[in-house]
């Protein structure tokens, strides 16, 4: 008997049908022999309907408190369809995240799975139970409630597969699997059947929302295959971390397009050593994530230095930013929110000539232009005017031939 970690996402609970779709889901896997422990989102809107009452409140919610409040959103969407599933006559049981033995740090809101301690869960599916675990949560030492931010499901699916030692995790959500573009942009997209952790970091990072950052990075720390497929058919999904690398090196896998962000510059550094560190430590300790990061070249021992952040994180970064760059004697920090950016990935990136001038030329080709350029081994990124994405996206699939 396989045991196999699955995560259900906010649309696949939405409604009092859909968990009993899910449920009958789960129990066709286990009349098929496999043991299962599954993941459950809150239902549909439900997280930001209790943002929405916690703001009725106050403006400034406690961290503590909100991190409390939000956690009730999946243990509902758990209980309920711990609840069907008994009803259909299959023993399961449901688990808070503190329950299934999660352990985090104290960072409300954004918090990091410290441990897994899994004896609860072991215990539960010797008895026989399907176990179902309140997803996006866990709880400190001193056994206060924490969330893990934007992708918490998915994480704490990846992380009780890694802990639990199960064949693989499946994510079921919305969509059929991982393309090489957004289909609602770029129609002739292809879905693909496998694809490396590392590519998939790539697309996740920069991009495509199907599946979190965090979460990859967790399977491919412990080796989790991870299949991503859609909770409303049976139309096969796409595995991460069953591509080839071999077959992988000589093609692009996938075209990504951001556009949560926001540029942050800082006029008139001065280029002295340990200046970039007195601008990023403070943003760091603050828990805001610093992406795409240039250094003009230095006119008269002064530089200007500009990142991208997300752009929630936007007016928080400058309120940062701002008294330091005063404190160094730059004039002024700048931000503005019109860019985005879009990013051609593939392993082969790594071997193969000419991927970065086919992308230039085809871009300004589509007549658009590029503002900045970061790169990795498998990865070119641009930032370009946010309303240009469609296009860009569009003539990038065509470009690198990625049609279905």
């Amino acid at each position: 008997m396989a045991l196999i970690v699955q995560k259900y996402g906010g649309t696949s609970v939405g409604s009092a049908d859909r968990i009993r779709a899910v449920a009958a889901r789960i129990a066709r896997r286990v009349q098929a022999g496999d043991r299962l422990v599954v993941v459950v989102s809150a239902m549909g809107d439900t997280t930001d309907e209790l943002l929405a009452l916690a703001r009725e409140m106050t403006d400034a919610p406690e961290e503590r408190e909100l991190d409390l409040l939000l956690s009730t959103g999946e243990i509902v969407s758990s209980t309920l369809l711990a609840m069907a599933l008994k009803h259909s006559g299959h023993p399961a049981l449901a688990l808070s995240g503190a329950q299934a033995g999660i352990g985090t740090d104290r960072r409300y809101g954004r918090a990091r799975i410290l441990k897994v301690d899994p004896q609860r869960i072991e215990a539960a599916l010797a008895a026989g139970n399907v176990v179902i675990v309140a997803g996006f949560q866990g709880t400190t030492e001193e056994l206060d409630v924490t969330t893990l931010g934007r992708g918490g499901s998915d994480t704490t699916a990846v992380a009780l597969a890694a802990a639990l030692k199960a064949e693989r995790c499946e994510i079921y959500t919305d969509v059929d699997g991982i393309y090489t573009a957004d289909p609602r942009i770029e129609p002739a997209a292809s879905k693909l059947e496998a694809v490396s952790y590392e590519e998939m970091l790539e697309l996740a990072s920069y991009g495509a929302k199907v599946m979190h950052p965090r979460a990859v990075e967790l399977g491919a720390v412990f080796n989790v295959p991870i299949l991503v497929a859609s909770s409303f058919s049976e139309a096969p999904g796409t595995l991460i971390g069953g591509a080839s690398m071999m077959e992988q090196r000589n093609k692009v896998t996938g075209i990504a397009a951001d556009t949560d962000v926001a540029r942050i510059t800082v006029r008139g550094v001065p280029d002295q050593p340990g200046i970039a560190a007195r601008l990023f430590e403070p943003l760091a300790e603050a828990g805001i994530s610093v992406d795409t990061i240039v250094q003009n070249a230095s006119v008269e021992r002064l530089t200007d230095l500009t990142f991208t952040v997300a752009r929630a994180e936007m007016e928080r970064a400058l309120q940062i930013v701002r008294p330091v760059a005063a404190a160094i004697g730059a004039p002024e920090a700048l931000a503005d929110t019109h860019l985005a950016k879009v990013s051609v990935v593939g392993a082969g990136m790594q071997s193969g000539p000419g991927y970065a001038s086919r992308m230039f030329r085809t871009l300004y080709e589509a007549g658009i232009n590029i503002e900045l350029i970061t790169t990795s081994e498998i990865r070119i990124t641009c930032l370009i005017d946010g309303e240009k994405v469609p296009v860009a996206v569009r003539a990038l699939h065509k470009a690198f031939e990625l049609e279905g």
